[in-house]
């Protein structure tokens, strides 16, 4: 296994930040990591209340959200984010990402600074924006009259591992998620992230054609492909030492499966594909569910405060994990309600993770903090 990483620092490209909320207007976060980051793309949630999750995007616009946890449709609002600049973001009042003595969660990833360019290598012209180091892709594309297979540009230059697609203007559809191994051909699947759905096998998603270099192949699901109507896609392809998509089998036991990254993750997200399963969402900045409340900027092995993505539930021990210097270790068959949400005996599961920290970089000479 090779530990070294073209990305010596991944808060240039990805960082998390929490906070405690006041409640008012034009609040600047700035973002605590070595370098300064330009997020294209913020994903925030109060994590102390049942809210909706916010994503948002500099080539929607800022004040554009969409809810991981709803069908509803790009919505815009300035209460909730309102600009982004070299390393910072502000916040409105919105009680849902800033209200008072809230706690708040927001994650950042940096494409291209909101510049934007046309993409013609599929059937019709996407906009996209691309982060070519961290290789992440933000796009938007208008879907055509006749309803057809489409093939779109995604600009990352080698095919995704992980995408996320959401229509902006048909109410009522779900989201639409390919992830390389939630299932054998996963170019013949699908999974939806606003749905603890199981992953499920058709043609109208993806085509049984898996995303190449150039291209991410649709099929005629509407929720994907409707003439006239707008969608946005955020693609990843994993990085070395930096991020990675991958998958595992439970086993049942408290002592569960170790999953290596080569890197101290920031954010693990982890979906059951096998059966229904919450999106369960690991921060390394949320720290435990311990007695003395959220467990804010602990930084701790043990991870049981977690998120999820397709509800809006506050923070909870959905499950239990070590997130360590160069992976993490799953602790528990079941979460404190019952699920097995991330290691059921020969279970399959997915995951997304993206770096705090690399075990080693490129020159050999930083090495990730021991956890």
């Amino acid at each position: 296994m090779a530990d070294y990483t073209t990305i010596d620092d991944p808060s240039a490209h990805f960082q998390t930040i929490m906070w405690t909320g006041n409640g008012t207007a034009d609040q600047t976060k700035t973002w605590d990591g070595n370098s300064d980051l330009q997020a294209d793309l913020l994903w925030g949630k109060c994590a102390s209340e049942d809210t909706n999750h916010y994503l948002n995007d500099t080539s929607r616009g800022i004040t554009v959200n969409l809810h991981s946890n709803t069908t509803d449709i790009d919505a815009t609002d300035s209460t909730v984010f309102t600009s982004v600049s070299t390393d910072s973001f502000v916040v409105g009042s919105n009680a849902d990402i800033n209200g008072s003595s809230r706690e708040n969660i927001v994650w950042g990833w940096k494409a291209n600074g909101g510049s934007t360019s046309s993409n013609s290598d599929g059937d019709l012209t996407t906009t996209v924006q691309v982060n070519s180091t961290a290789k992440f892709s933000i796009f938007t594309y208008t879907g055509i009259d006749p309803i057809e297979p489409l093939d779109l540009g995604h600009g990352l230059g080698v095919a995704p591992d992980f995408f996320i697609i959401k229509t902006r203007s048909i109410s009522g559809k779900n989201w639409a998620i390919y992830h390389k191994d939630m299932a054998a051909t996963p170019q013949n699947n699908y999974l939806r992230i606003n749905s603890t759905n199981a992953v499920a096998s058709a043609s109208t998603w993806w085509r049984n054609e898996a995303p190449t270099s150039t291209i991410i192949k649709t099929g005629e699901q509407d929720d994907i492909n409707r003439a006239g109507s707008t969608f946005v896609c955020w693609a990843w392809k994993e990085v070395q030492g930096f991020s990675k998509f991958g998958g595992y089998t439970g086993n049942g036991h408290d002592d569960g499966p170790f999953i290596y990254l080569g890197f101290t993750p920031s954010l693990v997200i982890i979906k059951r594909t096998d059966a229904a399963g919450n999106w369960i969402m690991h921060s390394f900045e949320q720290g435990t569910n311990s007695s003395t409340g959220v467990g804010h900027g602990n930084n701790w092995n043990l991870n049981n405060n977690g998120l999820e993505a397709n509800d809006g539930d506050s923070q909870n021990q959905y499950g239990d994990i070590d997130m360590v210097s160069n992976g993490f270790k799953i602790r528990k068959e079941t979460n404190a309600f019952g699920a097995e949400d991330e290691n059921d005996s020969g279970g399959t599961y997915i995951y997304m993770a993206w770096a705090y920290a690399p075990v080693v970089s490129s020159t050999n000479s930083i090495p990730a903090t021991a956890q």
